[in-house]
């Protein structure tokens, strides 16, 4: 049984992190560019839960990117401001294309049967006690270890490392020990329970 994260990049040019997670915490990661390769991995592994770190729907009230509006944040948006949790706005520059790609690979995986859910692990690590990127690969990767994350051994891209948090909220969404942030309707971001 596996599960997957995506660290989504806004273009496919760029890299986008990719990990999968099996059932005993062992990872496999690597760093794709393509939807299609994406595609073509995801499948590969056919994993019970997809998370990707990418806004994967539009405020209420909003119809498109490309339409100038004053809405801006989404409920669960609202919910990390409350929570001290930072993050970027999904009509921010270079958001925008993101957020399409994300919508647009959510679609895709969906029509394959997938279940797939949004995630940020900045945020995740936030609340699971480990560094962000920002503040220490090295300290990220061991954090991920220390949470009983193996095969992480050699893996330095911080692309790489996003996408295993996101597929450990995956596998933790699955078990039931995770917080859904936000309207169901609206979309959600799925976060990890806050470890006591």
């Amino acid at each position: 049984m596996f599960f997957v994260g995506i660290d989504l990049a806004g273009v496919e040019t760029r890299p986008s992190g990719f990990a999968a997670l099996d059932e005993h915490m062992k990872v496999v990661a690597t760093t794709l560019y393509g939807d299609n390769e994406i595609l073509n991995e995801v499948n590969r592994f056919k994993p019970v839960v997809v998370a990707i770190d990418a806004p994967l729907s539009l405020p209420k009230g909003r119809a498109s990117l490309d339409t100038r509006s004053n809405i801006h944040l989404r409920e669960c948006d609202r919910e990390l401001l409350r929570r001290g949790i930072r993050f970027f706005p999904i009509t921010l520059g270079p958001m925008r294309a993101l957020t399409k790609r994300g919508i647009k690979l959510k679609n895709m995986l969906e029509s394959l049967g997938y279940s797939v859910i949004e995630v940020y692990p900045g945020g995740a690590q936030d609340v699971l006690g480990i560094p962000r990127k920002t503040v220490s690969l090295e300290g990220l990767r061991k954090g991920l270890i220390h949470l009983k994350i193996r095969g992480l051994r050699g893996l330095r891209s911080h692309h790489e490392l996003d996408a295993v948090t996101a597929a450990l909220v995956a596998k933790m969404f699955y078990e039931g020990n995770y917080e859904a942030y936000g309207d169901p309707e609206e979309g959600q971001i799925i976060m990890p329970v806050k470890r006591k």
